[in-house]
């Protein structure tokens, strides 16, 4: 997507609905607005919602509680010792 857009009054630069849409920004959102080398980038900050599966949610957790108990273990093991 590409168009040029005018800079109003006070430096304000209107997107169009085409670009909002596109990312997800609506009125209210905070963007962040960043110069790279001789290149504006906007960036939304509001978090993308995600579609993840439960089961799959379950899973990681499982694993990732599994790995703290164990070097919880093997910490109380050499303080222990």
């Amino acid at each position: 997507m590409r168009t040029i857009l005018k800079v109003g009054k006070k430096g304000v630069i209107v997107l169009p609905k085409a670009f909002r849409e596109k990312i997800g920004i609506e009125e209210g959102d905070e963007v962040l607005v960043e110069v790279v080398n001789d290149t504006i980038v906007l960036k939304p900050l509001k978090p993308r919602i995600v579609d993840i599966d439960p089961n799959m949610v379950s899973s990681i957790l499982a694993e990732e509680r599994g790995e703290w108990e164990e070097r919880l273990d093997r910490a109380v093991k050499e303080i222990s010792s």
